[in-house]
């Protein structure tokens, strides 16, 4: 008879073994994930909002950015690596991120690929993966703008701005050949990853504190981990380690970049907005692998405060163009640091000069999505859900054709001033175009967060119309199809097409809007724990042809602020749903918009029930 102790082991070994190893994010032999991705073709989109969105992506937006980072007219950043690899004379042109844009536009193909195996996709990546390698240093360092500059000059200099974005950029090639690899097989751009990665594993040995800190915007430390999880070289975990210890370890840090005091000791969420999301989303990833405590204990501060204080309706972050921090402790100036993209204080929510980078937003999914896989905590997915819907769709329009780089959340044509960025989407925002190729390789990548499996089952994290074909922890092959208009109501029907013999769970989140969930089987209401914000479990020898139907109450909120929102004070929001509805005057005559204010929800007028509609 077994033991329960080698059951345990078992099972976790199982789990190792038969999981999918060609996740977007590959957490199949992460120790301290309870949940695991799926592979990135085992998802495949039918009808409905998201299957509606991909299908402008496949057709339009994937297309279209790389058309645009291809197009030297447009934007330098090809061009850039053609000269870097000395294809082409010239100078580098472009913001010094340049390359991490193209990386993120590179990574939206290779998703695509994934799903669609359209095999001009993989001929068009193959050209632009062979005049990447040519532009790397021989000892692995790649950033088009030294490397240009060095041909030139022969200097061999490297992370000598504070502001530099090489570790940034190269962040970005990581998590872009890992997923390359995974969707072609193919390791052209993995071995240009690995090869950075061992130039950065040598230089942050060496380096000192004051060098090592010039890398803003730390894209690599999620792109470290997921290059360890490739490669299963564990030296690249030990590098992520460092780059959590030296954090803060400088006497001239900045909250600007999360390096004023080391982060274990950290307690607020302070700083730019995308360079706090991403490096917390690197350390979660870390956790991941580690199981340290003190990351998590740190991790659950900055979630509380960002979500208790910080953070929008809609799911942005960011709150300020510019802020100021240490905030309100120091009469001398010297003490008192700009903070760029800032979070601001709690509650400094303003809507009409609110920031909310689009980047920033996605952050936020990408921070939350491994705190879910960490925790299977159910309130992660109702954050991921809130920005997807509210905060990352918002940053480009319906056609994928135009993008914004902030997102407020009231807009007028006569504030009494200009700000930096355009209230309208653009084609390319010239300036600074990291934003549309984060959303696009994001839309390219939903489906990889509809559902986790466990040692226990599937998970379903958000709903959709689509097909999944997949294998649980213990090998068992299941196929199933969502039938449903989600969001737009929350009536979601599940055939089951194909099920293993034993007994596994279902986990269906509940999410915290809805109450008074119910599931059915086959017709029959089910007895299970439905309570707002969890995961409903449903324990049973699942059947082809079993039906799930699970109803999810979709009433319209009225949604009042902490009066602390100043801003905000004697105005409610409006939501349905993971749906935040935008009011807009042309479209709302004033009176109608008082009689929203002050009348119960079940008297609101026909034009605000038309808008909630579903479309």
């Amino acid at each position: 008879m077994i033991n329960k102790f080698a059951f345990i082991i078992l099972s976790a070994f199982s789990l190792c073994v038969n999981a999918q190893q060609n996740a977007l994010t590959n957490n199949a032999n992460s120790p301290y994930a309870k949940l695991k991705s799926l592979n990135m073709t085992d998802v495949t989109w039918t009808n409905g909002f998201w299957a509606e969105r991909f299908k402008v992506a496949t057709e339009t937006i994937v297309p279209n950015m790389w058309a645009i980072y291809n197009d030297p007219k447009i934007s330098h950043a090809f061009k850039n690596f053609e000269i870097a690899a000395g294809l082409d004379t010239g100078s580098h042109s472009g913001p010094s991120f340049h390359d991490g844009d193209y990386y993120k536009t590179l990574e939206a193909m290779a998703s695509l690929y994934a799903s669609t195996k359209n095999p001009k996709l993989n001929e068009m990546m193959d050209k632009a993966i062979s005049v990447i390698a040519k532009s790397q240093r021989a000892d692995g360092y790649i950033y088009t703008k030294a490397i240009i500059e060095q041909r030139k000059t022969g200097s061999n200099n490297q992370f000598q701005d504070r502001l530099s974005f090489e570790a940034y950029n190269i962040g970005h090639l990581m998590t872009a050949a890992c997923v390359h690899y995974r969707a072609t097989g193919k390791t052209t751009l993995l071995n240009v990853a690995k090869k950075a990665t061992e130039y950065l594993y040598n230089f942050y040995k060496n380096a000192s504190p004051t060098l090592a800190r010039n890398a803003i915007c730390p894209s690599h430390y999620m792109g470290v981990i997921e290059m360890y999880r490739t490669t299963k070289e564990p030296r690249y975990l030990e590098l992520a380690k460092h780059l959590i210890a030296i954090k803060g370890k400088i006497e001239d840090g900045t909250d600007d970049n999360q390096d004023r005091i080391p982060f274990l000791q950290q307690t607020k969420a302070t700083g730019h907005a995308v360079r706090a999301s991403y490096l917390y989303a690197g350390v979660a990833d870390l956790y991941s692998e580690t199981g340290n405590d003190s990351l998590m204990k740190s991790l659950n501060l900055m979630w509380n405060d960002v979500n208790e204080h910080k953070m929008y309706i809609t799911g942005g972050l960011g709150s300020l163009y510019d802020g100021t921090s240490p905030d309100g402790t120091s009469y001398n100036p010297n003490d008192v640091q700009k903070i760029h993209q800032a979070f601001g204080r709690d509650y400094q929510l303003p809507n009409f000069t609110a920031h909310n980078e689009t980047c920033a937003n996605i952050g936020n999914v990408l921070w939350n999505w491994r705190m879910l896989q960490v925790t299977g905590d159910a309130k992660y997915a109702d954050v991921m859900e809130l920005a997807l819907h509210n905060s990352v769709l918002s940053g480009i329009s319906l056609d994928g054709k135009n993008f914004l780089y902030t997102n407020p959340l009231a807009q007028s044509d006569n504030l009494p001033f200009k700000q930096r960025w355009s209230k309208d989407r653009v084609p390319y925002i010239s300036l600074s175009n990291c934003c549309p190729p984060n959303v696009v390789r994001t839309i390219a990548e939903v489906s990889d967060y509809l559902y986790s499996i466990s040692d226990k089952g599937l998970w379903f994290n958000l709903y959709g119309g689509n097909k999944v074909s997949t294998q649980l922890a213990d090998g068992s092959k299941i196929s199933l199809e969502e039938v449903t208009n989600y969001p737009w109501d929350g009536n979601i029907k599940i055939n089951i097409k194909e099920s293993g013999a034993q007994a596994y769970s279902m986990f269906f989140r509940i999410p915290g809007w809805t109450h008074d969930a119910q599931i059915k089987i086959n017709g029959k209401i089910v007895d299970a724990k439905t309570a707002s914000g969890t995961y409903a479990e449903v324990n049973r020898v699942w059947r082809a042809g079993d039906v799930v139907e699970l109803n999810l109450p979709m009433e319209a909120q009225l949604i009042e602020s902490n009066p602390l929102v100043e801003e905000n004070r004697n105005q409610v929001a409006v939501k349905r749903g993971p749906i935040v509805y935008c009011l807009e005057s042309a479209d709302l005559p004033g009176k109608i918009f008082l009689m929203l204010l002050y009348q119960p929800l079940q008297n609101l007028p026909p034009k605000i029930l038309q808008l909630m509609a579903p479309k």
